[in-house]
């Protein structure tokens, strides 16, 4: 079954930067475009962010083109968001997120608190 875990969430001052994980399985990782989204605190999820398969192509949300890079290392089934210039808005769980035959998957998600 798919399963998607994500690592790297923390508490940090506005500025600061941070790197999540999401550990891929289940599926042929390599093969599948992947997407990150978020959910801060009383709002549903928002897409950050995705990346193709290859990793060549990568899209992201207006609120943080320039501050977060997307990239991927197919070779270890890792999904990676690099995030810089954190902002108090920030504030969310984030999680991965990929649709595989006509079905979507998200993981479980990590904290990042950006706070003052």
């Amino acid at each position: 079954q798919v399963q998607l875990v994500e690592s790297g969430g923390g508490l940090l001052q506005p500025g600061g930067s941070l790197t999540l994980s999401c550990a891929a399985s289940g599926f042929t990782f390599s093969h599948f475009y992947m997407n990150w989204v978020r959910q801060a605190p009383g709002k549903g999820f928002e897409w950050v962010g995705g990346i193709n398969s290859d990793g060549v192509y990568t899209r992201y949300a207006d609120s943080v083109q320039g501050r977060f890079t997307i990239s991927r290392d197919n070779a270890k089934n890792t999904l990676y968001l690099q995030m810089n210039n954190l902002k108090v808005e920030d504030t969310a769980i984030y999680a991965c997120k990929v649709d595989v035959w006509g079905s979507s998957y998200r993981g479980q998600g990590t904290q990042v608190t950006v706070s003052s």
